[in-house]
């Protein structure tokens, strides 16, 4: 299995999965050129990260990926305990980070898609800071009691744990959020996920 990724994006929560996993893979570091380059265009057309390469199998989209990371590996239990009852909670928390919170991010990534006006940029952002922090409180409220988002270790954490490093540099307020403290600190200090942002050069 080998995954493309992009340092810090959302590909990033896919490499330390793979970590998770304990089993050996294959990484390919891509930038902004590498992603539109002819190589990378016969994987995904799309040029964009992640993508992951199994046997002959292609796959996109940062959800379906950490999903079929966590169902070829089984045993690393990132789907819970096999029972479905497990597998749909880290799923919902997996839905809550990719269709709710990784695209409040956009209007602070690229605001003049939201505003062709130059002059609404501020409100654009202002405006998604206001809804992050709405959903950071709720992944904190969630995290009251819990290390994990699902209430065990699941392929959710990782891609909420790249939010919040995505939240530190555009400087959302999290203050008071000390769940989410405290969740952040156990991902920075975890092997995997050193691993994962030492190759990538984030650490």
């Amino acid at each position: 299995m080998k995954l493309y990724t992009k340092p810090g994006a959302c590909s990033t929560a896919g490499h330390i999965a793979l970590h998770w996993t304990g089993q050996p893979f294959e990484v390919e570091i891509l930038d902004k050129n590498t992603m539109k380059a002819p190589a990378f265009l016969a994987i995904n057309p799309a040029g964009a990260v992640p993508a992951i390469v199994d046997g002959d199998f292609v796959l996109t989209q940062n959800a379906a990926i950490m999903g079929y990371i966590a169902d070829t590996h089984p045993e690393a239990g990132l789907a819970g305990d096999g029972s479905a009852r497990q597998r749909a909670e880290a799923a919902r928390w997996l839905a809550f980070v990719n269709s709710d919170l990784h695209p409040a991010f956009k209007p602070l990534f690229a605001p003049a898609q939201f505003s062709v006006d130059a002059d609404g940029h501020d409100a654009v952002r202002q405006a998604a800071h206001k809804r992050l922090r709405g959903l950071f409180e709720s992944a904190d409220r969630q995290l009251r009691d819990r290390d994990w988002l699902a209430g065990f270790r699941s392929f959710a954490d990782p891609y909420f744990y790249i939010t919040l490093r995505w939240a530190g540099g555009l400087k959302v307020d999290l203050s008071g959020l000390e769940n989410l403290s405290a969740f952040k600190q156990r991902m920075d200090a975890d092997p995997g996920v050193r691993a994962a942002l030492e190759a990538e050069g984030l650490s």
